[in-house]
């Protein structure tokens, strides 16, 4: 299992913004290995309560908050990861659990029985929440990401685009999933992902860029807009 604890800022940028502050990063800092020539895919199956309690808490600002979610990268992948986010103030903490394609598949119906199989303590958490507060898999999220990386402090800034989602068809290892986007193919979602305090230079580079500060998640963008989009 993996942990990760850090500060996290979204924002949104238009076109313009984006490929200036894409080539002056490119300059400074590394690019992510998994970086193609426009980015990697990212799919994420979000689950969350009958009464969308998760939503819900998002959309009131709840100071203390979850997100569970099934993620892969490739369509094809034998793997995905089990994430669970908890928010409280500006810290994130993340915990990912690698799980089988078959598992997955699995969780996807609902049977969570196939985390009790994992030795890790987060597998029986998520399985015991899970089960109790009767988690349903609600939407499913994907985009665009390219990424750049700083060792120092863990630092992550992401661009991510092409932002699209169902709630039809929860199978994300489909790759003819049907779906609607989420925002207009102009708007690109920045976000900086960073442990302690974030160096100057970035900094200096984010004063820089044309943005607005983003509060919402993708999966609170993607149920929003499917109760009021036109299918």
């Amino acid at each position: 299992m993996n942990v990760v604890l850090r500060s996290e800022n979204k924002y949104l940028l238009n076109t313009e913004s984006y490929i200036k502050n894409l080539n002056y990063l490119k300059n400074i800092l590394r690019e992510d290995d998994h970086n193609k020539q426009s980015g990697y895919l990212v799919r994420s199956l979000y689950f969350d309560t009958l009464d969308d309690r998760d939503f819900w808490e998002k959309e009131s600002g709840v100071e203390i908050r979850r997100k569970i979610r099934l993620r892969i990268y490739d369509p094809k992948s034998e793997v995905a990861y089990l994430e669970m986010k908890k928010k409280q103030g500006e810290l994130q903490e993340k915990r990912t659990l690698k799980v089988t394609k078959s598992d997955a598949l699995e969780l996807i119906k609902g049977n969570y029985n196939v985390l009790l199989k994992y030795k890790e303590d987060f597998a029986k958490e998520c399985f015991g929440l899970m089960s109790y507060a009767c988690y349903k898999p609600k939407c499913v999220v994907d985009y665009k990401r390219q990424a750049f990386i700083v060792k120092e402090n863990n630092t992550r800034i992401t661009f991510d685009s092409h932002i699209m989602a169902t709630e039809s068809n929860f199978d994300i290892f489909n790759e003819n999933l049907p779906m609607y986007p989420v925002l207009d193919e102009a708007n690109i979602i920045l976000e900086v992902k960073y442990n302690g305090f974030l160096l100057s230079y970035i900094k200096e580079a984010l004063t820089l860029c044309d943005k607005s500060k983003l509060s919402v998640s993708k999966y609170s963008l993607a149920r929003s807009i499917s109760r009021n989009y036109v299918f």
